[in-house]
């Protein structure tokens, strides 16, 4: 256990933790919605730090970041819990694992860490799988001795940190991805325990910050896979962001909680995909079906393919961040 970091003390030995937009009022010997941070005696404690539950090896496109180092790899680390409930989730046998004082996870300091990405040929460690606010101690450490070392700090994230941790994290975060699961506010509470607002909110900060910002969007079949939906989730990156962010469209296989949808279609992947394009945006990716391209990237000025995706094996005719062609600038990080 170490202190947790972004709470406040109250009467009574209460503490309010402002990690993440739950704002959690934590009695004492309560757990917060995360289920990884606990009020001991009127100090809150992260029962987490240090106990890795996953740790592997990724290509970046996994996470998935396009237009950041792409080919190279990223050593991914991740404890349990997660600030959000999704009843879809797809790692909810570690995300909604809560610790009962003693958190299941292999011990490691955030210089072991280091030291495997590196021995490893990694560019780059990503927090991920889980949601990197809630192990925020453990991450903020490890993203400070990466920095040292030139490696570069990658979070998956659902968005849902407050603006104190991203004040924190800014310095030390070269990328970032974000879920923008739903466009409806009722649709964030029912299936995530969460607000739009505040993930609409940290978007726009996060782009105001320019930091490297790639979002996706789970397409679940009668919950956000309406044409209206889709349109107006294209229509807020390109007019609220930028047309050029990239957005990363997926398909839902059935998991966790609701596990009696029916898997997205190829038909309904590829509609999403041509409305964001309709819509303006430069960039829209659907990684994760069989038989498209539709993961490739072209310059969105002449057309030219920049980048040759099958699954994670790439074929890039970048070696700098313009289009060979006609010198479009692309805005990837290579």
């Amino acid at each position: 256990m170490k202190e947790a970091i972004l709470y406040n003390k109250k009467e009574k030995r209460i503490v309010n933790c402002f990690a993440c937009n739950q704002h959690c009022t934590i009695s004492p010997n309560q757990i917060g919605i995360c289920g990884v941070r606990k009020n001991i005696d009127g100090t809150l404690f992260s029962l987490n730090y240090g106990k890795i539950i996953a740790e592997n090896v990724d290509p970046i496109e996994k996470k998935p970041l396009y237009h950041f180092l792409p080919g190279s790899l990223a050593y991914s680390i991740a404890t349990i819990g997660c600030n959000f409930k999704c009843l879809h989730c797809q790692n909810a046998d570690i995300s909604q694992l809560k610790s009962t004082g003693e958190s299941p996870g292999r011990e490691t300091s955030a210089q072991d860490i280091i030291n495997r990405a590196i021995k490893n040929n990694c560019q780059s460690i990503a927090y991920t799988y889980t949601e990197p606010t809630i192990f925020i101690e453990f991450a903020i450490e490890t993203m400070r001795l990466a920095k040292k070392q030139g490696l570069k700090n990658v979070w998956v994230s659902n968005g849902y940190f407050t603006e104190e941790t991203l004040k924190l994290i800014s310095p030390l975060l070269d990328a970032i991805n974000v879920d923008l699961k739903f466009f409806h506010n009722e649709n964030y509470q029912k299936i995530c325990g969460a607000k739009l607002e505040a993930v609409l909110n940290n978007l726009k900060l996060l782009f105001e910050l320019k930091k490297h910002l790639e979002i996706t969007t789970l397409i679940i079949p009668g919950i956000n896979d309406s044409s209206l939906e889709i349109k107006n989730i294209a229509t807020f990156i390109k007019d609220e962001l930028s047309q050029n962010i990239p957005w990363h469209i997926s398909a839902f296989h059935p998991a966790y909680k609701i596990p009696d949808l029916p898997k997205t279609t190829k038909e309904s992947i590829v509609r999403a995909y041509e409305i964001g394009k309709k819509v303006g945006l430069n960039y829209v990716y659907a990684g994760n079906i069989i038989g498209e391209t539709l993961d490739n990237t072209y310059c969105p000025k002449c057309g030219y393919l920049l980048i040759d995706r099958i699954g994670y094996i790439i074929k890039s005719h970048l070696n700098k961040p313009k289009c060979p062609q006609c010198q479009c600038d692309l805005g990837v990080k290579l």
